[in-house]
Protein backbone atom coordinates (compact mmCIF):
# COMPACT_ATOMS: atom_id res chain seq x y z
CA UNK A 1 0.00 0.00 0.00
CA UNK A 2 1.60 3.29 -0.83
CA UNK A 3 0.05 6.93 0.60
CA UNK A 4 1.18 9.94 -0.07
CA UNK A 5 -0.37 12.99 2.68
CA UNK A 6 -1.07 16.51 2.05
CA UNK A 7 -1.86 18.30 5.39
CA UNK A 8 -4.39 20.91 4.94
CA UNK A 9 -4.41 24.43 6.36
CA UNK A 10 -7.29 23.48 8.86
CA UNK A 11 -4.59 20.47 10.64
CA UNK A 12 -6.36 17.89 8.83
CA UNK A 13 -4.99 15.51 6.43
CA UNK A 14 -5.65 13.79 2.99
CA UNK A 15 -4.59 10.88 2.70
CA UNK A 16 -3.65 9.83 -1.41
CA UNK A 17 -3.72 6.01 -1.45
CA UNK A 18 -2.91 3.02 -3.61
CA UNK A 19 -3.49 -0.32 -2.77
CA UNK A 20 -1.76 -3.18 -4.47
CA UNK A 21 -3.35 -6.08 -6.07
CA UNK A 22 -2.66 -7.93 -2.63
CA UNK A 23 -4.05 -5.47 -0.77
CA UNK A 24 -7.48 -5.07 -2.58
CA UNK A 25 -7.80 -9.04 -2.57
CA UNK A 26 -7.42 -9.50 0.83
CA UNK A 27 -10.20 -6.82 1.67
CA UNK A 28 -12.44 -8.73 -0.49
CA UNK A 29 -11.73 -11.47 1.77
CA UNK A 30 -12.51 -9.53 4.92
CA UNK A 31 -15.60 -8.00 3.48
CA UNK A 32 -16.39 -11.81 2.06
CA UNK A 33 -16.23 -13.08 6.09
CA UNK A 34 -18.06 -10.19 7.12
CA UNK A 35 -21.29 -11.20 4.98
CA UNK A 36 -20.52 -14.99 5.85
CA UNK A 37 -21.09 -13.73 9.32
CA UNK A 38 -24.15 -11.69 8.82
CA UNK A 39 -25.79 -13.65 7.32
CA UNK A 40 -25.40 -16.89 8.94
CA UNK A 41 -23.43 -18.99 5.92
CA UNK A 42 -20.85 -21.45 7.09
CA UNK A 43 -17.83 -21.62 4.94
CA UNK A 44 -17.01 -25.10 3.68
CA UNK A 45 -13.66 -26.16 2.42
CA UNK A 46 -14.51 -27.22 -1.01
CA UNK A 47 -16.38 -24.43 -1.66
CA UNK A 48 -16.24 -20.68 -2.27
CA UNK A 49 -18.46 -18.51 0.34
CA UNK A 50 -18.94 -16.79 -3.61
CA UNK A 51 -20.13 -20.41 -4.47
CA UNK A 52 -22.29 -20.66 -1.49
CA UNK A 53 -23.83 -17.49 -1.54
CA UNK A 54 -25.32 -18.06 -5.31
CA UNK A 55 -26.64 -21.71 -3.92
CA UNK A 56 -28.58 -20.50 -1.13
CA UNK A 57 -29.67 -16.67 -1.84
CA UNK A 58 -29.56 -17.02 -5.66
CA UNK A 59 -26.44 -14.41 -5.59
CA UNK A 60 -25.02 -14.16 -8.79
CA UNK A 61 -22.09 -11.78 -7.91
CA UNK A 62 -21.09 -11.64 -4.58
CA UNK A 63 -18.52 -8.79 -5.49
CA UNK A 64 -21.11 -6.42 -6.09
CA UNK A 65 -22.73 -7.08 -3.04
CA UNK A 66 -19.71 -6.38 -0.77
CA UNK A 67 -17.78 -3.87 -2.75
CA UNK A 68 -18.74 -0.96 -0.21
CA UNK A 69 -17.39 -3.09 2.64
CA UNK A 70 -14.26 -4.07 0.75
CA UNK A 71 -13.40 -0.55 0.79
CA UNK A 72 -14.08 0.08 3.84
CA UNK A 73 -12.00 -3.05 4.79
CA UNK A 74 -8.92 -0.65 3.09
CA UNK A 75 -9.48 2.36 5.62
CA UNK A 76 -7.63 0.65 8.88
CA UNK A 77 -4.54 -0.34 6.92
CA UNK A 78 -4.06 3.11 5.80
CA UNK A 79 -4.62 4.76 8.57
CA UNK A 80 -2.22 2.55 10.66
CA UNK A 81 0.42 2.75 8.10
CA UNK A 82 -0.09 6.63 7.91
CA UNK A 83 0.83 7.09 11.45
CA UNK A 84 -1.77 9.35 12.75
CA UNK A 85 -4.00 8.37 15.53
CA UNK A 86 -7.62 9.99 14.16
CA UNK A 87 -9.97 11.50 16.17
CA UNK A 88 -12.75 9.50 14.53
CA UNK A 89 -12.38 6.72 11.68
CA UNK A 90 -12.50 8.22 8.00
CA UNK A 91 -14.62 7.07 5.15
CA UNK A 92 -12.41 6.32 1.89
CA UNK A 93 -13.74 7.81 -1.55
CA UNK A 94 -12.64 5.72 -4.50
CA UNK A 95 -10.18 7.23 -7.56
CA UNK A 96 -11.02 3.86 -9.48
CA UNK A 97 -12.69 0.99 -9.70
CA UNK A 98 -12.22 -1.46 -7.04
CA UNK A 99 -11.68 -5.22 -8.71
CA UNK A 100 -9.88 -8.17 -7.44
CA UNK A 101 -6.49 -8.54 -8.81
CA UNK A 102 -6.21 -5.07 -9.67
CA UNK A 103 -4.60 -1.84 -7.99
CA UNK A 104 -7.02 0.23 -6.42
CA UNK A 105 -6.88 4.07 -5.33
CA UNK A 106 -8.89 5.92 -2.86
CA UNK A 107 -8.44 9.55 -1.11
CA UNK A 108 -9.78 9.99 2.44
CA UNK A 109 -9.15 13.04 4.89
CA UNK A 110 -8.41 12.50 8.17
CA UNK A 111 -8.38 14.65 11.12
CA UNK A 112 -6.22 13.97 13.66
CA UNK A 113 -6.73 13.14 17.63
CA UNK A 114 -6.40 16.34 19.25
CA UNK A 115 -4.45 16.65 22.28
CA UNK A 116 -6.04 18.07 25.42
CA UNK A 117 -5.04 19.40 29.09
CA UNK A 118 -6.29 18.54 32.23
CA UNK A 119 -7.03 21.22 35.20
CA UNK A 120 -4.65 19.17 37.49
CA UNK A 121 -2.65 16.21 37.55
CA UNK A 122 -2.96 15.39 41.09
CA UNK A 123 -4.39 12.28 42.25
CA UNK A 124 -8.31 11.69 41.60
CA UNK A 125 -10.16 11.30 45.51
CA UNK A 126 -12.76 8.85 45.04
CA UNK A 127 -15.06 6.61 47.29
CA UNK A 128 -16.02 2.74 46.90
CA UNK A 129 -17.98 0.70 48.61
CA UNK A 130 -16.48 -2.26 50.58
CA UNK A 131 -14.82 -4.91 49.24
CA UNK A 132 -16.76 -8.19 50.23
CA UNK A 133 -16.94 -11.94 49.56
CA UNK A 134 -20.64 -13.33 49.75
CA UNK A 135 -20.49 -16.22 51.74
CA UNK A 136 -24.04 -17.28 50.56
CA UNK A 137 -22.84 -17.46 46.88
CA UNK A 138 -20.08 -20.44 47.82
CA UNK A 139 -22.71 -22.20 49.78
CA UNK A 140 -24.84 -21.70 46.48
CA UNK A 141 -22.22 -23.38 44.40
CA UNK A 142 -21.83 -26.43 46.82
CA UNK A 143 -25.34 -26.79 46.65
CA UNK A 144 -25.90 -26.37 42.60
CA UNK A 145 -22.71 -29.15 42.57
CA UNK A 146 -24.72 -31.38 44.84
CA UNK A 147 -27.96 -30.89 42.22
CA UNK A 148 -25.17 -31.95 39.59
CA UNK A 149 -24.65 -35.14 41.21
CA UNK A 150 -28.32 -36.38 42.06
CA UNK A 151 -29.36 -39.79 41.46
CA UNK A 152 -32.30 -41.63 41.16
CA UNK A 153 -34.27 -44.30 43.17
CA UNK A 154 -36.93 -46.57 42.65
CA UNK A 155 -40.44 -44.64 43.79
CA UNK A 156 -44.05 -45.74 44.68
CA UNK A 157 -45.71 -46.49 41.21
CA UNK A 158 -47.95 -44.21 40.30
CA UNK A 159 -49.14 -42.66 36.88
CA UNK A 160 -46.72 -40.54 35.61
CA UNK A 161 -47.36 -36.76 35.77
CA UNK A 162 -45.34 -34.13 34.41
CA UNK A 163 -42.02 -33.00 36.70
CA UNK A 164 -41.90 -36.75 37.17
CA UNK A 165 -38.40 -38.90 37.05
CA UNK A 166 -38.70 -41.67 35.50
CA UNK A 167 -36.88 -44.95 34.17
CA UNK A 168 -37.86 -45.57 29.89
CA UNK A 169 -36.94 -48.12 27.26
CA UNK A 170 -37.14 -45.71 24.06
CA UNK A 171 -37.11 -46.81 20.57
CA UNK A 172 -36.95 -44.36 18.08
CA UNK A 173 -37.20 -44.20 14.18
CA UNK A 174 -37.01 -41.33 11.50
CA UNK A 175 -38.27 -42.42 8.16
CA UNK A 176 -37.66 -46.05 9.19
CA UNK A 177 -34.04 -45.57 10.23
CA UNK A 178 -33.41 -46.06 13.79
CA UNK A 179 -32.28 -42.75 15.75
CA UNK A 180 -29.19 -44.36 18.10
CA UNK A 181 -29.15 -41.23 19.99
CA UNK A 182 -32.43 -41.61 21.27
CA UNK A 183 -32.91 -45.42 21.10
CA UNK A 184 -32.25 -46.93 24.89
CA UNK A 185 -32.79 -49.90 26.88
CA UNK A 186 -32.87 -47.48 29.91
CA UNK A 187 -32.52 -43.95 31.11
CA UNK A 188 -33.75 -41.41 33.65
CA UNK A 189 -35.90 -38.61 32.02
CA UNK A 190 -37.67 -36.17 33.34
CA UNK A 191 -41.42 -35.76 32.31
CA UNK A 192 -42.42 -32.77 30.75
CA UNK A 193 -38.99 -30.34 31.60
CA UNK A 194 -38.11 -29.69 28.05
CA UNK A 195 -36.04 -32.62 27.27
CA UNK A 196 -38.48 -33.97 24.63
CA UNK A 197 -40.79 -32.12 22.40
CA UNK A 198 -43.88 -31.63 24.13
CA UNK A 199 -45.73 -33.50 21.96
CA UNK A 200 -43.34 -37.06 23.27
CA UNK A 201 -44.22 -36.09 26.51
CA UNK A 202 -48.42 -35.62 25.69
CA UNK A 203 -47.85 -39.87 24.41
CA UNK A 204 -46.43 -40.71 27.93
CA UNK A 205 -48.43 -38.43 30.61
CA UNK A 206 -50.23 -41.22 32.41
CA UNK A 207 -48.33 -44.49 31.86
CA UNK A 208 -47.86 -46.54 34.46
CA UNK A 209 -45.03 -49.14 35.55
CA UNK A 210 -44.75 -52.18 33.22
CA UNK A 211 -46.82 -50.19 30.46
CA UNK A 212 -45.69 -49.86 26.76
CA UNK A 213 -46.79 -47.45 24.21
CA UNK A 214 -46.31 -47.34 20.50
CA UNK A 215 -47.05 -43.29 18.92
CA UNK A 216 -45.78 -41.24 16.52
CA UNK A 217 -44.93 -37.69 17.31
CA UNK A 218 -43.72 -34.71 16.14
CA UNK A 219 -40.61 -32.83 16.84
CA UNK A 220 -38.16 -30.04 15.05
CA UNK A 221 -35.36 -31.15 12.50
CA UNK A 222 -33.30 -29.53 9.43
CA UNK A 223 -32.73 -30.10 6.29
CA UNK A 224 -29.08 -30.41 4.74
CA UNK A 225 -29.32 -26.50 3.63
CA UNK A 226 -29.83 -26.08 7.91
CA UNK A 227 -33.54 -24.95 7.18
CA UNK A 228 -35.76 -26.07 10.35
CA UNK A 229 -39.07 -28.13 9.86
CA UNK A 230 -41.44 -30.70 11.41
CA UNK A 231 -40.28 -33.94 11.24
CA UNK A 232 -42.49 -37.04 12.53
CA UNK A 233 -40.96 -39.87 14.50
CA UNK A 234 -41.73 -43.61 15.34
CA UNK A 235 -41.22 -44.04 19.34
CA UNK A 236 -41.76 -46.81 21.35
CA UNK A 237 -41.73 -46.28 24.95
CA UNK A 238 -41.78 -48.32 28.03
CA UNK A 239 -41.92 -47.16 31.62
CA UNK A 240 -39.54 -49.78 33.52
CA UNK A 241 -40.40 -47.16 36.80
CA UNK A 242 -41.14 -44.76 38.47
CA UNK A 243 -38.19 -42.77 39.90
CA UNK A 244 -36.77 -40.10 43.05
CA UNK A 245 -34.26 -37.76 43.07
CA UNK A 246 -31.75 -38.30 45.64
CA UNK A 247 -29.20 -35.02 46.41
CA UNK A 248 -26.02 -35.61 48.17
CA UNK A 249 -24.91 -34.22 50.86
CA UNK A 250 -21.57 -32.69 49.87
CA UNK A 251 -19.01 -33.52 52.93
CA UNK A 252 -15.98 -34.99 53.44
CA UNK A 253 -16.83 -38.49 52.88
CA UNK A 254 -18.20 -37.69 49.35
CA UNK A 255 -15.70 -35.51 48.05
CA UNK A 256 -13.33 -38.81 49.22
CA UNK A 257 -14.87 -41.42 46.64
CA UNK A 258 -16.18 -38.20 43.88
CA UNK A 259 -13.76 -35.87 44.39
CA UNK A 260 -10.76 -37.00 46.11
CA UNK A 261 -8.60 -34.09 44.91
CA UNK A 262 -10.11 -32.27 47.56
CA UNK A 263 -9.14 -33.39 51.03
CA UNK A 264 -12.34 -31.70 52.67
CA UNK A 265 -15.16 -29.51 52.13
CA UNK A 266 -12.67 -26.62 53.50
CA UNK A 267 -10.65 -27.63 50.90
CA UNK A 268 -13.52 -27.34 48.29
CA UNK A 269 -14.95 -24.25 50.13
CA UNK A 270 -11.69 -22.27 50.03
CA UNK A 271 -11.23 -23.02 46.16
CA UNK A 272 -14.99 -21.91 45.46
CA UNK A 273 -14.32 -18.80 47.42
CA UNK A 274 -11.44 -17.93 45.52
CA UNK A 275 -12.49 -18.01 42.32
CA UNK A 276 -15.48 -15.80 43.71
CA UNK A 277 -12.53 -13.02 44.73
CA UNK A 278 -10.96 -13.61 41.85
CA UNK A 279 -14.09 -12.51 40.11
CA UNK A 280 -15.28 -10.30 41.66
CA UNK A 281 -11.81 -8.59 42.58
CA UNK A 282 -11.81 -7.90 38.88
CA UNK A 283 -15.07 -6.07 38.32
CA UNK A 284 -14.21 -4.15 41.41
CA UNK A 285 -11.75 -3.12 40.12
CA UNK A 286 -13.29 -2.03 36.73
CA UNK A 287 -15.96 -0.34 39.07
CA UNK A 288 -12.67 1.71 40.61
CA UNK A 289 -11.19 2.33 37.40
CA UNK A 290 -14.92 3.58 36.03
CA UNK A 291 -15.33 6.10 39.13
CA UNK A 292 -11.79 7.21 38.92
CA UNK A 293 -12.11 7.99 35.17
CA UNK A 294 -15.47 10.15 35.85
CA UNK A 295 -13.94 12.10 38.18
CA UNK A 296 -10.92 12.61 36.30
CA UNK A 297 -12.90 14.05 33.45
CA UNK A 298 -14.29 16.43 35.42
CA UNK A 299 -10.63 18.29 35.31
CA UNK A 300 -11.10 18.12 31.04
CA UNK A 301 -11.00 21.90 29.52
CA UNK A 302 -11.43 22.39 25.84
CA UNK A 303 -13.93 22.30 22.90
CA UNK A 304 -14.56 19.16 21.28
CA UNK A 305 -15.11 19.28 17.49
CA UNK A 306 -18.91 18.81 16.75
CA UNK A 307 -18.42 15.60 14.28
CA UNK A 308 -16.54 14.18 17.17
CA UNK A 309 -19.00 14.16 18.69
CA UNK A 310 -21.89 12.78 16.39
CA UNK A 311 -19.15 10.26 14.93
CA UNK A 312 -19.01 8.96 19.09
CA UNK A 313 -22.48 9.25 19.30
CA UNK A 314 -22.92 7.10 15.80
CA UNK A 315 -21.25 4.46 17.34
CA UNK A 316 -22.67 4.26 20.86
CA UNK A 317 -25.74 3.60 18.84
CA UNK A 318 -24.32 1.39 16.64
CA UNK A 319 -23.07 -0.22 19.91
CA UNK A 320 -26.56 -0.28 21.13
CA UNK A 321 -28.76 -1.67 18.45
CA UNK A 322 -26.37 -4.71 18.42
CA UNK A 323 -26.64 -5.41 21.57
CA UNK A 324 -30.37 -4.99 21.57
CA UNK A 325 -30.45 -7.22 18.09
CA UNK A 326 -28.33 -9.82 20.34
CA UNK A 327 -31.11 -9.78 23.06
CA UNK A 328 -33.90 -10.00 20.89
CA UNK A 329 -35.45 -6.39 21.44
CA UNK A 330 -36.56 -3.78 19.06
CA UNK A 331 -35.18 -0.36 19.29
CA UNK A 332 -39.02 0.75 19.73
CA UNK A 333 -38.90 -1.00 22.69
CA UNK A 334 -35.71 -0.33 23.85
CA UNK A 335 -37.07 3.43 23.36
CA UNK A 336 -40.62 2.76 25.05
CA UNK A 337 -38.75 1.11 28.02
CA UNK A 338 -36.71 3.84 28.32
CA UNK A 339 -38.99 7.04 28.52
CA UNK A 340 -39.57 8.05 24.58
CA UNK A 341 -37.67 9.46 22.83
CA UNK A 342 -36.62 12.35 24.45
CA UNK A 343 -35.40 10.58 27.26
CA UNK A 344 -33.11 8.32 25.02
CA UNK A 345 -32.01 11.68 22.95
CA UNK A 346 -30.46 13.09 26.42
CA UNK A 347 -29.24 9.66 27.71
CA UNK A 348 -27.13 9.09 24.46
CA UNK A 349 -25.91 12.83 24.60
CA UNK A 350 -24.68 12.68 28.28
CA UNK A 351 -22.86 9.03 27.77
CA UNK A 352 -21.84 10.23 24.39
CA UNK A 353 -20.03 13.34 25.99
CA UNK A 354 -18.69 11.52 28.64
CA UNK A 355 -17.45 8.66 26.81
CA UNK A 356 -15.35 11.24 25.00
CA UNK A 357 -14.49 13.63 27.29
CA UNK A 358 -13.34 10.49 29.88
CA UNK A 359 -11.04 9.05 26.69
CA UNK A 360 -9.49 12.60 26.33
CA UNK A 361 -8.56 12.61 29.61
CA UNK A 362 -7.14 9.60 29.84
CA UNK A 363 -5.12 10.18 26.58
CA UNK A 364 -3.55 13.81 28.68
CA UNK A 365 -2.98 11.14 31.70
CA UNK A 366 -0.91 8.73 29.29
CA UNK A 367 0.87 11.73 27.89
CA UNK A 368 1.53 13.95 31.10
CA UNK A 369 3.43 10.76 32.93
CA UNK A 370 4.94 9.73 29.84
CA UNK A 371 3.81 5.91 30.58
CA UNK A 372 4.45 3.45 27.57
CA UNK A 373 3.49 0.23 26.35
CA UNK A 374 4.58 -3.15 27.08
CA UNK A 375 3.40 -6.37 25.58
CA UNK A 376 1.13 -6.93 28.81
CA UNK A 377 -0.51 -3.75 28.10
CA UNK A 378 -0.94 -5.04 24.56
CA UNK A 379 -2.41 -8.60 25.74
CA UNK A 380 -4.33 -6.79 28.76
CA UNK A 381 -6.66 -4.47 26.58
CA UNK A 382 -7.37 -7.47 24.54
CA UNK A 383 -8.66 -9.45 27.26
CA UNK A 384 -11.03 -6.23 27.96
CA UNK A 385 -12.52 -6.01 24.23
CA UNK A 386 -13.31 -9.99 24.57
CA UNK A 387 -12.78 -11.68 28.56
CA UNK A 388 -13.53 -14.86 27.42
CA UNK A 389 -10.96 -15.37 24.02
CA UNK A 390 -7.59 -16.26 24.11
CA UNK A 391 -5.73 -12.01 23.74
CA UNK A 392 -3.17 -13.46 21.35
CA UNK A 393 -5.73 -14.58 19.25
CA UNK A 394 -7.39 -11.26 19.69
CA UNK A 395 -4.77 -9.27 18.76
CA UNK A 396 -3.70 -11.49 15.93
CA UNK A 397 -7.85 -10.38 14.43
CA UNK A 398 -7.12 -6.88 15.18
CA UNK A 399 -3.97 -7.16 12.57
CA UNK A 400 -5.19 -9.16 10.14
CA UNK A 401 -8.39 -5.75 10.13
CA UNK A 402 -5.36 -3.25 10.26
CA UNK A 403 -6.28 -1.71 13.36
CA UNK A 404 -3.68 -1.63 15.51
CA UNK A 405 -3.70 2.07 15.57
CA UNK A 406 -7.11 1.31 17.72
CA UNK A 407 -5.78 -1.41 19.76
CA UNK A 408 -2.86 0.94 20.55
CA UNK A 409 -5.37 3.69 21.65
CA UNK A 410 -7.43 1.20 23.90
CA UNK A 411 -4.32 0.27 25.53
CA UNK A 412 -2.76 3.51 26.12
CA UNK A 413 -6.49 4.44 27.75
CA UNK A 414 -6.51 1.19 30.09
CA UNK A 415 -2.75 2.33 31.03
CA UNK A 416 -3.72 5.55 31.67
CA UNK A 417 -7.44 4.59 33.45
CA UNK A 418 -4.74 1.93 35.65
CA UNK A 419 -2.15 4.41 36.77
CA UNK A 420 -5.04 6.87 38.00
CA UNK A 421 -7.16 4.15 39.96
CA UNK A 422 -4.01 3.20 41.18
CA UNK A 423 -2.86 6.62 42.63
CA UNK A 424 -6.25 7.74 43.68
CA UNK A 425 -6.59 8.99 47.38
CA UNK A 426 -9.87 6.15 47.85
CA UNK A 427 -12.28 6.57 50.31
CA UNK A 428 -13.50 2.92 51.56
CA UNK A 429 -17.19 2.62 52.99
CA UNK A 430 -17.80 -0.06 55.14
CA UNK A 431 -20.58 -2.79 53.94
CA UNK A 432 -23.72 -2.69 56.21
CA UNK A 433 -24.25 -4.93 58.76
CA UNK A 434 -26.43 -7.58 57.92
Amino acid sequence: MKISKIKKADGKTILEVTASADDVNKAFALAELDFANSMGINPTPDKTLAQIAEEKMGIKNLDSIIEANAVEALAPFAIDQSGIAPAFPPHPTPSTALKRNQEFSFTMEVTPKPDYELTSYDPVEITLPEFTINEAEVDAQIQQLAERNTTYTTADPKPLEKGDACLVAIKCYEDGKELTGLTTDGRTYVAGEGYMPADFDAHIFGMEPGETRKFVFEGPSVDEDYNEFTQKFDCEVTLKEIQKPVVPTIDDAWLSTNLPMYKSLDDLRTEIRGNIERRDREQYEAYKRQVAASVLGERFEGKIADEVYENARDNLMRNIRIGLQQQGMSWEDYVSQNGGDQQINMMLMLQTREMVVQGYALDAVFRHENLGLSEDDIDEACHMMAPNANPKQVRQQIENEGKNFALRESAERLKANKWVADHAKVTVQEAPQA
